[in-house]
C-alpha cells in the first residue's frame, strides 16, 4: 500500500512507520518542516502538497497522528498549542483530501479516550456520549469535529488510551518512582487507566486501515482496564520493586498542576468495535504487557 502519515516523528508515528516499512509498504511522512526527516521514508511538507497534490497520486490511506504533546505543564499558552496543533492538522488533511482525485480509501485520525469524561463507576464504549468534564475532553471534542470535515472517504477516529512503552510516553515516568524504590498508589487508587501496549497500538491502526467495515470511533485500548492501585502493583511486580509509598493527590497537583488529571482521574473504556471485528491483542492483560516491556 501507499500510505501518508502526519506526526511520523512522534512516539506512535515512529513505531508505526517501522512496522509498515517491515511489511514493505510505501510511506510518505507529511510534516510542517522538511527538517523532520524519518529514516527510510520520503518527507513532504504541507506547502509542497498545497502546490502539487499529484505528489500523493495513488495514495491508499492517510494516518493523522500530528499534535502537540500533552505531557507538559498546561499553561494557557500550552493549552492553546495543544488544541490548535490538532485542529490545524485535521484541517490540513481535510483540504488535502478535498483536492485529491481519486481520494484515499481511508483516513485514520487520532483522537483520545478523554471524550467520555471522567468517572470511577461508569464503563464506556464507542456508543457512549460525549461528556465535558475537563480540558482534555474539550480538546477531543474539537479534534473530532475537525476530523468530521474530511469528506469523500472512510473516516476512522482512533481514541487512544494510555500507551505503554518502555522508552517513550507516560510509562517511563510512571515506572521511575518504582525503580527508585518509592513507588505506590497515586491519589485514591480507584481511578481507572485504560491502557494498551505500543505493539498492539500499532497493530490496531494497521487493522483499521485494512478493514473496510470499520468506520467512526474506535477505542484504542486493551480489553482489560485497571485501577491505579492495580496498575501500581503490576508495575512493582514487573520490575521487582516495592509498592509501599502512596502519593497523595495534593502532591501530584502541586508538582504537575492541571496535568495531574492524567494520573488522578480516568475512565474505564472498553474497545467494543475492535472486539466485534475480531482484533486479537498480543497483550490483553496488563501483567503480560509490563513483563514484556520490562525485558526490553
Amino acid at each position: 500500500m501507499k500510505i501518508a502519515i502526519t506526526g511520523g516523528s512522534g512516539f506512535i508515528g515512529k513505531r508505526l512507520i517501522a512496522y509498515w516499512l517491515g511489511q514493505g509498504h510505501e510511506l510518505i511522512n507529511i510534516s510542517r518542516s522538511s527538517s523532520k526527516q524519518v529514516p527510510g521514508v520520503r518527507t513532504l511538507t504541507w506547502g509542497e502538497l498545497e502546490r502539487n497534490t499529484e505528489l500523493l497520486a495513488g495514495l491508499d490511506a492517510i494516518v493523522n497522528l500530528a499534535g502537540e504533546s500533552i505531557s507538559q505543564r498546561w499553561t494557557q499558552a500550552a493549552k492553546t498549542r495543544i488544541v490548535q496543533s490538532r485542529l490545524q492538522a485535521a484541517e490540513h488533511v481535510a483540504k488535502l483530501v478535498a483536492t485529491m482525485d481519486p481520494k484515499p480509501k481511508v483516513v485514520v485520525n487520532a483522537s483520545g479516550m478523554s471524550y467520555y469524561g471522567i468517572s470511577e463507576t461508569e464503563t464506556f464504549d464507542e456508543t457512549s456520549p460525549y461528556r465535558q468534564t475537563d480540558f482534555l475532553a474539550s480538546v477531543v471534542k474539537q479534534w473530532e469535529a475537525a476530523a468530521d470535515l474530511i469528506q469523500g472517504t472512510r473516516i476512522v477516529k482512533v481514541r487512544v488510551g494510555l500507551v505503554l512503552d518502555n522508552k517513550e510516553g507516560a510509562f517511563p515516568k510512571m515506572a521511575l518512582p518504582y525503580k527508585l524504590g518509592v513507588g505506590g498508589t497515586v491519589g485514591s487508587g480507584r481511578q481507572w487507566h485504560s491502557w494498551i501496549h505500543i505493539d498492539d497500538m500499532v497493530r490496531l491502526i494497521d487493522f483499521c486501515v485494512q478493514n473496510d467495515s470499520i468506520v467512526g470511533p474506535v477505542n484504542a485500548t486493551a480489553p482489560n482496564p485497571v485501577t491505579n492501585k492495580q496498575l501500581g502493583r503490576a508495575i512493582a511486580t514487573a520490575i521487582r520493586r516495592p509498592n509501599l509509598f502512596p502519593v497523595p493527590a495534593f502532591m501530584m497537583k502541586l508538582i504537575f498542576g492541571e496535568l495531574s488529571v492524567l494520573l488522578l482521574e480516568g475512565q474505564k473504556v472498553i474497545p467494543r468495535v475492535l472486539q466485534e471485528h475480531g482484533f486479537e491483542w498480543r497483550f490483553p492483560w496488563l501483567a503480560d504487557a509490563l513483563e514484556d516491556l520490562a525485558k526490553k
